[in-house]
């Protein structure tokens, strides 16, 4: 497209240098062969409706940013002479400045995570739009891309161009409509998008609910809308079909995945809205960043108002979609509506409807909630730690992994309490195999108790908070004393005893050896096959401890561990009878192996690893000896 340049030098085109990250971005755009190249007219007619968005709701406080002309539109126009391929919109534009930051740089880490993704998918280019960089798919089909944008309000315009190589330019122009302007020019492979049954099938496929008006301009014909250009929110639920939720889902998220839950309905009473929610069916990449907001698009009377009003808690965080108000006014700031009554009335409904149809799908469909558990499961038992409010219901969500079953409710593992049970048994662990693998979970074994098998981050934090469940406390099974003499044993029989005398002065003799390094020896109700185990005392159980002691800046230490023995164990006892014959120091050198074998259990590093290999090769060498 041709432009005009201002002589004075300020209003010179100006080079710049793409910010590293995008350059490896259009290296994999411009090199690469993709599968699926419809999705680049998808991504930027996508990015056409936000800024149609935007200006709308800007209009609200300032409605001279209209100019006099309020229409709204996205317009396509194929140029076959040219070869150029122009998507325009008469939303908000972008400044000189908001042009070089928008599309020269990436203040996001989504960039990187794209670039790996994008090499692993080898030319599924669908996931894009997750991170925000859509824009650049135009480079797919293009060999160069002209984007020429005046902000609302402003007079100045301005074009940026590049071929994708590594640099762009940006020049001032004498004359732009409001709104920006994306000019392909489209390589030989890609001139199929000139076509006007071509563009139509596209926007019809992945743009039909954009609700705005996307006109086809074709020569002197008169442009004609190719989109129905209605919210599908306001449409009877009944009429609505599963590829056009797909499709508008694809829209706000990103992810062209099927959902895995939809919800929609209208409240009406005190407040009025419409809600359209859907539960992902995989996990978006930046679920657990720590600047993460929500994800849901507040709208008023179908006006865009804003997508970071946090209209969900943070454990339903991966949860998208739309809240349309009926009645909340439309020149609300953003500033206003953190603290606004009527949004803290309508996110408290919303989330209560949330968990209450997650718990509805939990009830009727296992096989469709073990499918979101196994996404969004750790981000769900957030809510355990967070929302007292709603603790209870949450209770009838979560699952576990447990000593008897993969995927346990609460009111499963209640159902199956032994007789004279009092609490419900849990261990935490860093994984799943080291938690089944850990000595402290025999004695329960032995007693048919089942044990819930903790290994997210999240749970070391809300099982400490919680009250109980069904009457019965939670109690870690590696904390403090093993309270089983309740509970017999599932063969009936009462476990061997050791010598009580030798059993006392082994313990004495290993609370000497070891001095500090424990805070206490004690002969154990909870192993029956392992010789020894470490268990702790104090507030927190010892896979809390690790964790917080791995914090920056944190003042959390790993206290020193109780260690406990099996006086049933052979290795025990003998143990016992040679301090018995010869004194306690006959022990010495056993009670630091004894302590290190805990440690190694417990998938800890010995703490020192040169003395411990000396030991063990002396008890060898005794053994061959």
């Amino acid at each position: 497209m041709a432009t005009d340049t201002a002589s004075d030098a300020p209003h010179s085109a100006t080079s710049h240098q793409f910010q590293a990250e995008v350059a490896k971005l259009l290296h994999l755009m411009v090199h690469s062969v993709y599968s699926d190249r419809d999705v680049f007219l998808r991504e930027l007619v996508s990015n056409a409706a936000d800024a149609l968005d935007k200006l709308r709701y800007e209009a609200i406080a300032a409605p001279d940013l209209l100019e006099g002309s309020p229409e709204l539109t996205i317009t396509i126009t194929p140029g076959k002479e040219r070869k150029t391929l122009t998507i325009a919109d008469s939303g908000i534009g972008m400044s000189e400045q908001e042009l070089v930051e928008n599309l020269g740089t990436i203040a996001r880490s989504g960039t990187q995570a794209f670039v790996e993704r994008a090499k692993a998918a080898q030319g599924d280019l669908q996931l894009i739009g997750q991170f925000g960089i859509g824009f650049y798919s135009g480079f797919i089909v293009a060999g160069s891309v002209d984007v020429i944008s005046r902000r609302a309000g402003s007079e100045q315009a301005f074009m940026w161009s590049s071929d994708g190589s590594g640099s762009f330019t940006v020049t001032p122009v004498e004359t732009a409509p409001r709104g920006t302007s994306i000019v392909l020019h489209l390589k030989d492979d890609a001139l199929e998008f000139l076509e006007d049954w071509k563009i139509e099938s596209v926007v019809r496929t992945y743009s039909d609910h954009i609700a705005h008006p996307i006109m086809l301009s074709i020569g002197s014909e008169t442009a004609r809308q190719v989109n129905s250009a209605n919210a599908i929110w306001t449409r009877p639920k009944s009429g609505i079909t599963p590829e056009q939720h797909k499709e508008f889902f694809g829209h706000i998220s990103g992810s062209y995945s099927d959902p895995a839950i939809t919800l929609h309905y209208r409240a009406e009473g005190r407040h009025e809205y419409t809600v359209l929610l859907y539960v992902p069916g995989e996990r978006p990449f930046d679920l657990y960043d720590p600047d993460r907001r929500g994800r849901q698009k507040l709208y008023v009377k179908r006006v865009y108002i804003a997508d970071d009003v946090e209209l969900l808690p943070p454990y339903l965080r991966f949860v998208r979609g739309v809240i349309d108000s009926e009645d909340m006014p439309l020149n609300i700031s953003r500033e206003m509506l953190q603290n606004n009554p009527q949004v803290a009335a309508i996110r408290k409904a919303v989330t209560n409807k949330v968990v209450s149809e997650l718990k509805k799908v939990a009830e009727s469909d296992e096989a469709a909630f073990r499918k979101v558990w196994d996404v969004f499961g750790p981000v769900l038992k957030e809510g355990l730690y967070e929302d007292m409010e709603r603790r209870d219901q949450l209770y009838d969500l979560v699952r576990f992994k447990t000593t008897a079953g993969d995927f346990v409710s609460l009111k499963d593992y209640a159902g199956r309490l032994q007789e004279n049970q009092t609490a419900i048994y849990y261990i935490t662990a860093e994984d799943e195999a080291k938690a089944r693998s850990s000595p402290q979970l025999e004695g329960y074994r032995a007693r048919g108790i089942e044990v819930l098998l903790l290994t997210d981050a999240i749970d070391s934090f809300w099982v400490r908070t919680a009250l109980g469940f069904d009457g019965k406390p939670f109690k870690s099974v590696t904390q403090g004393a093993a309270d089983l003499d309740l509970v017999k044993r599932k063969d009936e029989t009462t476990a061997e005893t050791a010598d009580d005398a030798a059993t006392v002065v082994l313990v004495a003799a290993l609370k000497q050896a070891l001095g500090e390094k424990v805070k206490d020896v004690r002969s154990s109700k909870r192993l029956t096959e392992s010789a020894v185990c470490i268990v702790n005392d104090s507030e927190m159980d010892r896979t809390l401890e690790k964790l917080l002691s791995r914090q920056k800046d944190s003042s959390i230490t790993v206290s020193a561990p109780i260690l406990e023995i099996n006086p049933s164990h052979a290795l025990i006892k003998a143990l016992g009878q040679q301090v018995q014959a010869k004194g306690a120091s006959a022990v010495e050198d056993a009670a630091q192996l004894l302590l290190d074998q805990a440690f190694i259990i417990e998938g800890e590093q010995v703490p020192d690893p040169a003395a411990f290999a000396r030991r063990l090769a002396d008890v060898m060498a005794k053994a061959l000896g």
